[in-house]
Parts: C-alpha cells; sequence; structure tokens
C-alpha cells in the first residue's frame, strides 16, 4: 500500500513525497525511496525507521500499517500536531478509542476502506437495510488475499454496523461471512434475501490502487480541517460540494 500510495502521489501535482517510514530492521532502510518505487531517478527521500522526524517533515501523514503500531503513530502524530489518514484494519476497541481521542487534538480521517465505491455501498446497504426491512434476512460475505491477517475485514464488520443500525437491530443479529483465498484484493457482498426474492449489492476490488486514490483524497480533505473525528463520507460530501 505505501508503495502503491506514494507512486500515485508523485503523478499528482498537489501531492510531494515528504518521507517514508518503514520498521527497525527493514532491508530497504537508508536507500532513496525513488529507487525502491522503481524510478530512474534518485527522490532525495531516503527510507527511514524515525517516525518523529518523518511525522515532522510531512503536512500529513497517512498511515496503512498494523494496529498497535497505528495506535502508537496517531499519538505522535497528536504530539507533532499532524493531520493523519489511517486505513488500518483490525484495530481494538481500546486503540479506537485512543485514536478517537487523538483527534480531539488533530484531525483525523479513519475508515476500514479508503475505496470510494465502498464508501457508496455503505450508504446503499443502509438505504436499503432500511426500506426493505425486518421481514428480509440480512448478511455479509468478504474475500480477500489469503495472507490478510483480520477475519472478517474491517470493511465487513462496517457493513454489519450500517445494516443493524438500519434495522435497529443488535450487530449480532447480521452475520458475516469471510473467505481467505488466493490474491483475492477484496470482494464485499450485501444480500437482502425475502420470500420471494434477493438484492445483492456487491463492491469488488480489482486493484490496490482505489484504496491508495481515496488515501490520497483524504489527505488532501483533511490537511485544512478543524480537529475531529472523520471518515470517508466527510471526505465525498467535500469533494461534492
Amino acid at each position: 500500500m505505501g508503495r502503491t500510495i506514494a507512486t500515485l502521489a508523485l503523478e499528482d501535482k498537489r501531492f510531494s513525497i515528504a518521507s517514508a517510514l518503514e520498521s527497525d530492521g527493514h532491508p530497504d532502510l537508508g536507500r532513496d525511496y525513488g529507487a525502491i518505487l522503481g524510478r530512474s531517478s534518485a527522490l532525495g527521500v531516503k527510507l527511514s525507521s524515525d517516525v518523529n522526524a518523518s511525522f515532522k517533515s510531512a503536512d500529513v501523514v497517512i498511515e496503512f500499517t498494523l494496529p498497535e503500531v497505528t495506535a502508537i503513530h496517531a499519538q505522535i502524530a497528536r504530539e507533532l500536531k499532524k493531520p493523519i489518514v489511517i486505513g488500518t484494519t483490525g484495530l481494538s476497541d481500546v486503540q479506537l478509542t485512543t485514536l478517537k481521542g487523538c483527534a480531539n487534538l488533530v484531525p483525523i480521517v479513519f475508515s476500514p476502506n479508503m475505496s470510494v465505491g465502498v464508501n457508496v455501498l455503505f450508504e446503499l446497504a443502509g438505504l436499503a437495510a432500511a426500506r426493505l426491512g425486518l421481514s428480509y434476512d440480512v448478511e455479509v460475505v468478504e474475500a480477500h488475499h489469503k495472507q490478510k491477517k483480520d477475519a472478517p475485514s474491517g470493511t465487513a464488520k462496517r457493513l454489519v454496523e450500517v445494516l443493524a443500525e438500519a434495522r435497529k437491530q443488535p450487530a449480532a443479529s447480521v452475520p458475516a461471512h469471510a473467505v481467505r483465498a488466493g490474491d483475492i484484493v477484496g470482494d464485499h457482498t450485501v444480500i437482502l434475501a425475502g420470500a420471494s426474492e434477493r438484492l445483492e449489492l456487491t463492491h469488488r476490488a480489482q486493484s490496490r490502487a482505489v484504496f491508495a486514490q481515496g488515501a490520497l483524497r483524504a489527505a488532501a480533505f483533511i490537511q485544512n480541517q478543524p480537529p475531529g473525528w472523520y471518515d470517508m463520507a466527510h471526505v465525498l460530501r467535500a469533494s461534492a460540494a
């Protein structure tokens, strides 16, 4: 994801790469990030493990890492007053509480899925569930590559929340099923089945670029926002205004 975001950012005149961050011990530390991206010319940014220095050099931080790392990085962003876009999934309730606490001092865009299409799916799923009512059974099915660690996905969990809210039922009433196989980028389907018909709403990500595009859109949005907790719905509404 980091490489995809950086590659697309370099193709957009609104952005430049201020820093590139990796964990201690990564074999590419110290190398020019342009070479890591396969560019013919140097970027002038070396891959680093220094979180504070990396964050200080940036206007906006984009974070796609691991839950425990994200919780720490959000606190550093808060201390340095840096807006942060977070696409990490699998966070615990405690980690989410930490992130929301940081949003009291810095603007944070958090979404389990940065895809524009998926965020429209959230709206459509809620509308369909409210219109069809409790006489329709509803389930969520998601599929990802076999290396994905969390299951169900953060997107599936958000769909469950949306559907449960629309039906005025607890989240436990909406089953979510996970498939982990091959190199599937990300498929999510909401099934609403009645006695004589079935409605399915499906989003399929064909490339990780869709998540990177959304993350960059969120970064452009968050730079000038006051402290607060934002999601992709805020980003999309601002873009449409």
